[in-house]
């Protein structure tokens, strides 16, 4: 029977209500570019790390410049989430609960260094991660697998011992491919169901005690609350 070794975090649209902020500014830069963004866009942007949505925006709009639409895109972001990014309901309470309970837990995300230590360092102040990761820090960032494999290596747990909580698809792909047993929270984007995936409408469902349960059953359940 597996044990739970240590939980792994999303940040945005998951922790915090950054997708929003972050809808807000690819709208932005791809107005300025000659593009108006709509929900046909979302798959290239929900969830995804900053070098995959410019590479869209180049795409539909034939603008020759990716790392300055990047740069664009970064920037714009980085100013919404200065502003403050709010907790997504029930993080709070489930980040104290892990605290008290000794679970170690840790940030997985697909946002640049710059805007990890801008939340970490404001909404999330107070919370303990034993380590953050950003799209800086792995070669390939969601939805490739490395960052979760690389944060189960740092805590020196197997992979399948670990709970990603991800709200988008390319975030639950990511943990999927890496072993990570995985909870859904949905934010803006539905995450197709596939077996060993989990699925909470709020963080405010979860417990440790679901947690530990479903990672001892091996990602067999419907949520991971009490119930």
């Amino acid at each position: 029977m597996t044990e739970l070794a240590a939980v792994l975090f999303d940040m945005d649209g998951t922790l915090v209500d950054t997708e929003v902020l972050w809808w807000e500014a690819t709208a932005e830069i791809a107005a300025r570019i000659g593009h108006r963004l709509t929900d046909a866009d979302a798959p290239e942007v929900v969830g995804r790390a900053v070098g995959d949505t410019a590479a869209h925006l180049v795409r539909v709009t034939g603008e020759p410049d990716a790392d300055g639409v990047a740069a664009d895109l970064t920037a714009a972001f980085q100013e919404r989430v200065d502003r403050g990014a709010p907790l997504r309901p029930g993080a709070d309470r489930l980040l104290a609960e892990l605290t008290a309970e000794g679970v170690p837990f840790a940030l997985v995300s697909a946002s640049p260094r710059s805007v990890v230590d801008s939340v970490v360092g404001g909404a999330l102040a107070h919370v303990p991660f034993a380590f953050t990761l950003s799209a800086d820090d792995t070669v390939r960032t969601k939805p490739h697998p490395d960052p979760y494999r690389a944060a189960a290596r740092r805590f020196g747990v197997p992979e399948a011992a670990c709970v990603a909580v991800e709200d988008s698809p390319d975030g639950a792909a990511s943990a999927d491919a890496a072993g990570c047993t995985v909870l859904v929270v949905p934010s803006m984007m539905p995450v197709p169901a596939r077996p060993g995936r989990i699925f909470a409408e709020s963080l405010e469902e979860v417990s440790v005690a679901g947690l530990r349960r479903y990672v001892a059953g091996g990602g067999e359940g419907r949520a991971a609350g009490d119930g």
